[in-house]
């Protein structure tokens, strides 16, 4: 059996498919981290898609 950390609190999950809130041990534990995402504290990295952007980028 499969077993990771909770991304949230860290407590050990088993992997399984009866595991309704994987990789999360809990509902709350994903619910927290929904919240982190719904106010931006996690952000998936990108690059900038105009010259604007880059600008901004390189001259800060």
């Amino acid at each position: 059996m499969t077993t990771v950390k909770c991304p949230t609190c860290q407590t050990p999950v088993a992997w399984q498919p009866e595991n309704q809130y994987r990789p999360f041990c809990s509902q709350r534990c994903k619910l927290i981290d929904l919240g982190a995402w719904a106010d931006e504290q996690h952000a998936i990295p990108a690059l900038p898609e105009t010259p604007e952007e880059w600008d901004a980028l390189h001259h800060d």
